[in-house]
């Protein structure tokens, strides 16, 4: 569909992957855009295959469900890529021309040459953040890592203002509870439990954000 951003959000079972979908979902419609968010995963358990899909438009938006052709990816964990664990394969499948790929990784993955030729066929704009270390060593706690790479996006995109952003996470923790699951509803017990406090958690959170969107890092296919 056209003038609408389509993100598939590619992690395992854990990382937050349902949440944060839904974060930046509520952002974009706090903005004022149009937005849908879809979970979609398997068996429920840690470390499975877990996937979200986010469209945010200035229009309405009539498609529902998986989104075959992504502008943007997120990969919240390198065995996404290296083991093979998404349910689309290779992990950049249907990706749009000029589109763009967010790898939660500290170091730079070898991609397989046709894939990297495939890539580059595409124009695809390839970036790096080490979310996970930045939601240990910020946060307090890697269940920060999906916060940190919404943050990675934002300072790539701009696609929802800080305030937008701020709001949506306050409602996600402080408001009534979204429930896409039993497992993600006791992810965010699990999260709320590392904080003292409903604030300190989403003053935590923001830091994350914020830092994130200062130290992801674009990666020069060649």
């Amino acid at each position: 569909m056209r003038n609408v951003t389509n993100i598939r959000m590619s992690g395992l079972g854990g990382q937050g992957v349902v949440t944060a979908a839904h974060i930046l979902g509520s952002a974009a419609t706090t903005q004022g855009f149009e937005s849908t968010v879809n979970p979609f995963f398997g068996a429920e358990k840690r470390l499975a295959p877990a996937e979200s899909y986010v469209r945010i438009s200035k229009e309405r938006i009539y498609e529902r469900g998986e989104i075959l052709s992504p502008n943007i990816i997120m990969i919240f964990h390198p065995h996404v890529i290296t083991l093979g664990k998404c349910y689309t394969m290779p992990f950049f499948e249907g990706l749009q021309e000029n589109g763009i790929i967010l790898i939660n990784s500290d170091e730079v993955i070898e991609l397989k040459k046709a894939d990297k030729e495939q890539l580059m066929q595409l124009k695809a704009a390839v970036y790096y953040v080490s979310a996970t270390e930045i939601a240990s060593e910020v946060g307090g706690t890697e269940l920060s890592t999906n916060m940190a790479m919404l943050g990675a996006l934002l300072g790539i995109t701009s696609l929802v203002d800080d305030e937008s952003f701020e709001q949506a996470l306050t409602e996600r923790f402080s408001g009534g509870k979204f429930v896409a699951s039993a497992t993600t509803a006791a992810l965010d017990d699990a999260v709320k439990g590392k904080y003292a406090r409903v604030t300190q958690l989403i003053e935590k959170n923001i830091e994350v954000v914020k830092a994130a969107s200062k130290s992801v890092r674009e990666h020069k296919l060649s």
